[in-house]
C-alpha cells in the first residue's frame, strides 16, 4: 500500500494550507500560505507531525483552533528524503505531479513548489 498524502484548508489563526506526508506513524507537516498550486514558489513552515486520522477528518480542531476541510488527497511517491529536501510524486485528485519542499540555503526557511507533469 502506498503513503498517503492531504492537504487541509485550516482557518485558524489565519487562512492556511497543511501539507501532510504519511510517514510511519504520523504526518509531517508544512503550513504553506497559498493553496499548494497558486505560485511556483511558496513559503512554507514545518509544523509537528500530526495524527493519521487527519487523512480523512475534516470538522472542528481540538483546543478552539478553528476548522479544516480538504483541498485535496491521494497516494505519493517518495522520490528524494533529506533533513533539508522532500521531493515526492504526488497522485491526487487536484493535485498531479511532484511536490517540492525544501529548507532554503543557509537559513531556517522552508519553500514549497509544485510541479504538474
Amino acid at each position: 500500500m502506498m503513503p498517503r498524502f492531504v492537504v487541509l484548508v485550516h482557518n485558524h489563526p489565519v487562512l492556511h494550507w497543511d501539507f501532510m506526508l504519511e510517514e510511519g506513524a504520523t504526518l509531517r507537516t508544512w503550513r504553506l500560505e497559498q493553496p499548494p498550486d497558486a505560485s511556483p514558489q511558496i513559503a512554507a513552515e514545518p509544523l509537528a507531525a500530526h495524527r493519521l486520522e487527519y487523512l480523512d477528518y475534516e470538522g472542528p480542531v481540538s483546543g478552539g483552533r478553528g476548522e479544516v476541510s480538504q483541498y485535496d488527497c491521494g497516494d505519493y511517491t517518495a522520490i528524494e528524503r533529506t533533513s533539508n529536501r522532500v521531493e515526492v510524486r504526488l497522485a491526487g485528485g487536484k493535485l498531479s505531479g511532484r511536490a517540492i519542499v525544501e529548507r532554503e540555503h543557509q537559513s531556517t526557511g522552508w519553500s514549497f513548489y509544485f510541479l504538474t507533469e
